[in-house]
């Protein structure tokens, strides 16, 4: 048999031996938009006082991933919140909350996320991936590597996705935490100390469509 056939082979068999990914219909690579016109996608932070909890909420979810069906490890991409957007359900800890000494969100209006890199890779379904991964958190003009969980759901398009969105979806809950000083931001809001670190969770959906 040919040496460069039986390399050839050799080199497949490896691929798809150490290669995890969704095992679907779809195949090849994949880019996912999570901008939803609906709102429906979500971010959110919680911290604690000594009086409260505090959890503030976006619905101004952007960006795109891409990545090969069958290979997570390839997921690549940037997401990004607006600062403004950010709501604690009290409008002046919101105003408190978006000036120079927290978000500063005039002179930094977005808060992004680059995806760096995936590992500890679990299949939890032939179409769910529960993963972590590490990547560059920007705030407040600061970048700082964080790291995180997340569990990853592929939908194939069919007739009961599309009401949702049309294209193949796929659906990201994500967790990791946010250490206040890292970002040179105090850890108090209208004279209540805050949690120096900040829960931040991810829930939102990406369709594959360009449409």
């Amino acid at each position: 048999m040919n040496k460069f056939f039986v390399s050839f082979l050799a080199f497949v068999f490896s691929f798809s031996l150490h290669a995890q990914g969704f095992k679907v219909s779809s195949s090849g690579e994949k880019t996912f938009d999570f901008t939803d016109k609906g709102k429906r996608n979500q971010a959110s932070f919680f911290s604690t006082t000594p009086l409260e909890d505090i959890t503030g909420l976006t619905n101004d979810v952007n960006g795109k991933v891409s990545l090969k069906v069958n290979d997570i490890k390839s997921l690549k991409g940037e997401l990004s919140v607006s600062t403004a957007s950010i709501k604690t359900g009290i409008d002046l800890r919101d105003e408190h909350l978006r000036d120079e000494n927290w978000l500063d969100a005039t002179k930094y209006p977005n808060i992004k996320f680059t995806l760096k890199e995936v590992s500890d890779v679990k299949q939890l379904a032939d179409n769910r991936l529960q993963i972590k991964f590490s990547g560059d958190f920007t705030l407040k003009g600061v970048t700082k590597e964080i790291s995180g969980d997340a569990t990853l759901t592929y939908l194939v398009e069919s007739e009961q996705t599309k009401q949702r969105a049309p294209g193949d979806l796929l659906g990201v809950q994500a967790k990791f935490k946010v250490n206040l000083s890292d970002f040179g931001i105090k850890n108090q809001i209208i004279g209540q100390k805050v949690a120096e670190v900040v829960d931040v969770s991810v829930n939102m959906v990406g369709s594959s469509s360009s449409k």
